[in-house]
């Protein structure tokens, strides 16, 4: 147990950091892959209102002041030397702008008649494949885009036609390399910060392990000393009907004794569940011939109280486990349908192989015309969804809320699932165990 919570915290905690991670990781790649997109959209758009050329810097325009992509402003460099900033993405525009740009220009006239190639910006690129790019753009219809490592924009003036195209390879490299960098600085912190989990959950658990060694010691040391003046009950119980005759309230006692012995064996069985170095006696058993031996008597238990049983058996089943838990586990779940089956009701109790094969599923129902709100919680030590704990019909259903929590503890101890849940007026256990 305390070794399933310190796992359960450890990767709590790495999952948190992870999702962290991954959000920052994401939105600084998202922003620096947007803020690119934006600086190339800026150089574009200088490009495209300067007929396919860099203004020279420090030339005063007057009126040249046009929308840029994103809702910012292009506004060019209107001092002699000075660097003029663009106030919605913190570009410069600076002497060396014009050669650190790789570029490319067609120009077609009217009659689609290629006027002007200029490739003196780029090496990469000859005339003969500018003129080959901007056709295979032209036949896309698009206006703007990605063509290959190419950003380019289409526009059209006084009848002519420019296509601008700009080299992103380096801004792609660099988004790529980005995008590596941050992710293996962040795998690295957060395996970092996993190990620093892993190291201090010690110290995170360990108060409850305290609780939990003291809660287990009080469990031992009360259930041997509640035996003691149990036995002395008993012993005197059993004189006062020798002395006189037996009676219901002696009865009585030796009702109440036995479940006060069968609640410290059951909580003295859950403690010992509870320990990871204990380990059951497992050997290959017939779940089958199993079932139907624990199950067959619980007939005549349910008939005396006006209740129908119908058991189903699926044949050759076998399984790999310890046979006094499992038989228990049965006996759990089929006491439990009759004591809380309604009134005249009917109860159905099965084993059967899954489709694959590979696990078998002991399932228990009873009707239920009231089912408790949150099934789940019936699996709770000393939970009752009765919440005034009302004994109807005196004694006969009697219980501590303990039998069902034993039966979780078993099927657990088999690596197994178990399960509740109400279903058209009926409550449904279902019990998922490894098979051969």
């Amino acid at each position: 147990m305390i070794k399933r919570l310190r796992r359960k915290f450890v990767l709590i905690a790495a999952a948190s950091v992870l999702a962290v991670e991954l959000v920052v990781v994401g939105l600084i790649n998202i922003i620096n892959i947007g803020e690119t997109h934006k600086r190339q959209m800026q150089l574009i758009e200088i490009l495209c209102e300067n007929d396919g050329d860099f203004p020279e810097f420090g030339m005063r325009h007057e009126q040249m002041h046009s929308s840029a992509p994103g809702g910012g402003s292009f506004s060019p460099p209107v001092m002699n030397g000075e660097r003029k900033r663009f106030p919605d993405l913190g570009f410069k525009l600076n002497e060396e702008t014009r050669y650190q740009t790789r570029y490319f220009c067609v120009r077609y006239n009217r009659e689609l008649v290629p006027v002007e190639i200029n490739t003196g910006h780029i090496a990469a690129v000859t005339s003969a494949d500018a003129l080959n790019y901007a056709e295979e753009v032209s036949q896309t219809g698009k206006n703007s885009g990605f063509l290959g490592n190419y950003r380019y924009e289409v526009r059209e003036n006084l009848g002519e036609t420019l296509y601008v195209f700009l080299d992103c390879r380096e801004d792609i490299r660099t988004q790529r390399l980005f995008l590596l960098i941050s992710a293996a600085i962040s795998l690295g912190g957060w395996l970092l910060v996993c190990l620093l989990i892993i190291v201090c959950s010690r110290f995170a658990v360990r108060p409850f392990i305290e609780n939990y060694e003291k809660q287990k010691m009080f469990i031992t040391d009360a259930g041997h000393e509640i035996k003691t003046p149990l036995a002395i009950i008993q012993a005197n119980t059993e004189v006062i009907e020798m002395i006189g005759e037996p009676s219901e309230w002696t009865q009585s006692i030796r009702n109440q004794i036995e479940r006060l012995n069968g609640l410290i064996a059951d909580l003295l069985r859950l403690s010992r569940m509870d320990e990871e170095n204990v380990k059951l006696e497992c050997e290959e058993f017939d779940l089958s011939d199993a079932f139907d031996e624990i199950a067959g008597p619980f007939r005549t238990l349910a008939e005396n109280k006006g209740l129908s049983l119908e058991i189903r058996t699926q044949e050759r089943i076998r399984m790999n486990g310890n046979v006094s838990s499992i038989r228990q586990l049965v006996s759990i779940l089929i006491e439990n349908a009759v004591k809380y089956c309604d009134a005249g009701g009917s109860i159905e109790a099965s084993v059967e192989k899954t489709a694959s094969g590979r696990h078998a599923i002991i399932r228990v129902k009873n009707d239920c015309a009231e089912p408790p709100e949150q099934p789940e919680r019936l699996f709770d030590r000393f939970y009752r969804a009765d919440k005034s704990r009302k004994r109807e019909d005196g004694e006969t259903k009697s219980g501590y809320g303990i039998g069902l929590s034993v039966a979780k503890a078993v099927t657990e101890s088999h690596k197994g699932k178990i399960s509740c849940k109400a279903e058209n007026g009926k409550i449904v256990f279902t019990v998922r165990l490894r098979c051969l």
